[in-house]
């Protein structure tokens, strides 16, 4: 194997492959980055058995072949070389990697030994990149980071004809957002439950490629996910499980509610939180035209800050923990945020706090997005 590729578009490629390794894999064979090279294409390729990232590049091959070499020092490499094209041959058992006046000789695994890489050519459907990177950021925050229960800890998706939906929960909280699908299959509906960490890569990698195509995959053999966009490719197994049927818990109608300005309600919880000590709450008074924060810390410390609102229905005081509203404050992507309050079957105890995007005071709130506060979170 030999070929000649340029030095940006090769250290762009290695990245990507490289970046869902595990940290610790369970073989050392599993560390490698596969290097493929033939008929004018440069691929990379890395797979752990449940996650794999693929990605082809242009390059001038002189020679065929295939080689197996670290992928997170072949990465490290690629990023530091100068600036000049990037020759690499593969002799005997070594890959030498020559750039400028800078030359590296890296011992090759046994390629024979490496897995077989995932090979997805069905299409389940299509999204807009942008609108899926974004759904993505929105969501994948409120997916659980506690392993002992595997099925909060990812992002389920789930599809119809002409919408995906995304939806994450820690119990504490379930975020959701539905973008446009463009369905390629013969499914009316399709449901997968993937890592949130492998979704969130993906809505950083794939944010900028116009169109990312998605292929959900069950049979007898395996239950994975692929993601395309672009020249890149990343596959991952399914979480197996039942997902908690979240939906259910988001009111239908709420007409008690308050409309604030997200910037001044971040900037007010940031300065009011101050004071708190970790894992403590903010209380919040809501008045016919003001929020007033409240805070008390350690050795006497307080704070107070009233922000305006408009308010539709009754004042609500509840107790919020400062992290977790501003997490879904940020997600909004609005001007204007809708806190909205529901009732419980005890009219002293707060209902869950509802939050959604609104362009200004006056407009409808924009559903597409929403993130639910469970009651269990409230402080009272």
């Amino acid at each position: 194997m030999r070929f000649t590729v340029n030095r940006d578009v090769f250290s762009e490629a290695v990245s990507f492959a490289v970046k869902l390794l595990p940290q610790r894999p369970t073989q050392p064979l599993l560390s490698g980055a596969l290097i493929e090279a033939e008929n004018g294409e440069l691929t990379v390729s890395t797979f752990d058995y449940e996650v794999s990232s693929r990605t082809a590049i242009k390059a001038d091959i002189s020679e065929a072949g295939r080689a197996l070499v670290s992928g997170k020092l072949l990465s490290e490499i690629a990023q530091r070389l100068p600036h000049a094209d990037v020759e690499v041959t593969l002799v005997e058992s070594r890959v030498e990697v020559r750039c400028g006046s800078a030359s590296f000789s890296l011992p090759a695994m046994p390629v024979e030994e490496y897995p077989q890489i995932p090979n997805i050519t069905a299409v389940s459907g299509a999204v807009p990149a942008d609108a899926f990177s974004e759904a993505i950021a929105q969501v994948s925050l409120a997916a659980s980071r506690d392993d002992v229960t595997p099925v909060i800890t990812g992002v389920q998706l789930e599809i119809n004809s002409n919408s995906l939906t995304l939806t994450a929960t820690d119990r504490y909280r379930v975020a959701t957002r539905s973008i446009d699908w463009e369905n390629q299959a013969e499914q009316e509906s399709l449901s997968a439950l993937v890592p949130a960490k492998i979704v969130t890569e993906v809505g950083k990698t794939f944010g900028n490629d116009g169109i990312v195509n998605i292929a959900i995959i069950k049979d007898e053999e395996r239950e994975l996910i692929a993601f395309t966009g672009g020249n890149k490719t990343v596959t991952s197994l399914l979480i197996k499980g039942n997902y908690p049927p979240v939906g259910r818990l988001f009111p239908t109608d709420v007409d008690n509610y308050a409309v604030i300005s997200t910037s001044e309600l971040v900037e007010a919880v940031g300065r009011v939180s101050l004071v708190l000590e970790r894992e403590a709450a903010l209380r919040f008074t809501f008045t016919d035209g003001n929020v007033t924060l409240e805070a008390a810390g350690t050795e006497s410390a307080k704070a107070v800050e009233s922000v305006d609102v408009h308010l539709m229905g009754e004042g609500m005081t509840v107790s919020l923990k400062p992290q977790y509203l501003l997490d879904a404050l940020r997600s909004t992507h609005s001007e204007f945020a809708r806190i909205a309050f529901t009732r419980t079957d005890n009219p002293a105890k707060p209902g869950p706090v509802l939050i959604t995007s609104q362009r200004s005071k006056e407009d409808a709130d924009d559903t597409s997005y929403r993130y639910l506060l469970q009651p269990n979170l409230l402080l009272r």
